[in-house]
């Protein structure tokens, strides 16, 4: 499958993770599905062709643009026919800024983009369907993104909040509870609240996602590495802990995940 990236302008940089797209046709009569795990990351789509359809979830909107919290199971995409889309990775907090809702509402939800963004959504859907290359969109989206960022009035998030983020991104997710909240100078109540309403997850269950995301990450890296050393590596207790947290986030055993998808992270990108 043909896949382009790209980053956003510069003033979105601490926003949007990356911009990614795909133009595929499947051949006539045939499917593929996707298996969709926890990534700790929010996700605007914009679907041009066909769209995919949850095999094990509740219909998907038919609207064209959606927007995917975070979530704590895994599901499938079944994909047949003509798939086209535009997508925007946000960071951890970043959609917060431009959509202004507690992002926890978004938890376990792909919803339509208009439940709560209603302005520019048909004319970037527009504009986007009749642009005619990838560059031309990612032009087409950084101005959408500007637009709601001088709309809202260029709300950053909390700086002791992003402080957090980057002592578990640097930590791998092994860290604890108490000692970001600590960090933070927050109590841990109310270091769960911030964190739920603008990362849209409990910061327990993101550090679970984070630590599934490393493991994911360290054996793209080294292929050859044994679930034993894996689950040393990447913080788990023993070998158990990380096949528990496997079954619970991708709905397969380590063994099982590596032999049915790649071992691939969205959340620590190469």
């Amino acid at each position: 499958m043909p896949f382009n990236f790209a980053q956003p302008a510069q003033m979105l940089l601490p926003f949007v993770k990356q911009y990614w797209a795909l133009d595929n046709v499947m051949p006539r009569g045939l499917t593929h599905t996707q298996r969709i795990i926890p990534t700790g990351l929010i996700e605007l789509t914009i679907y041009f062709g066909d769209k995919p359809l949850s095999s094990d979830r509740d219909q998907l909107s038919s609207d064209p643009s959606l927007i995917s919290g975070q979530q704590n199971t895994s599901y499938n995409l079944v994909v047949t026919g003509s798939v086209s889309l535009f997508s925007v990775t946000f960071h951890p907090p970043g959609a917060q800024v431009f959509f202004k809702v507690p992002m926890e509402e978004l938890y376990n939800q792909t919803l339509s983009l208009r439940v709560i963004q209603k302005e520019f959504v048909d004319q970037i859907e527009s504009e986007l369907y009749e642009a005619q290359s990838f560059s031309q969109r990612v032009g087409i989206m950084n101005h959408f993104l500007g637009l709601l960022l001088q709309k809202n009035g260029r709300l950053e998030p909390q700086p002791r909040l992003i402080d957090s983020l980057m002592i578990i991104d640097h930590s791998m997710g092994m860290v604890d509870i108490v000692t970001l909240a600590n960090k933070a100078c927050l109590s841990r109540k109310q270091y769960e609240r911030i964190f739920k309403t603008n990362v849209g997850i409990s910061p327990k269950r993101f550090l679970r996602i984070i630590r599934l995301q490393h493991a994911l990450f360290k054996k793209q890296l080294t292929p050859n590495l044994s679930l034993t050393e894996l689950a040393y590596d990447c913080g788990y207790y023993d070998q158990s802990h990380m096949i528990n947290d496997f079954n619970l986030l991708t709905g397969m055993a380590p063994r099982q995940y590596f032999s049915a998808c790649d071992a691939y992270s969205d959340y620590f990108l190469l």
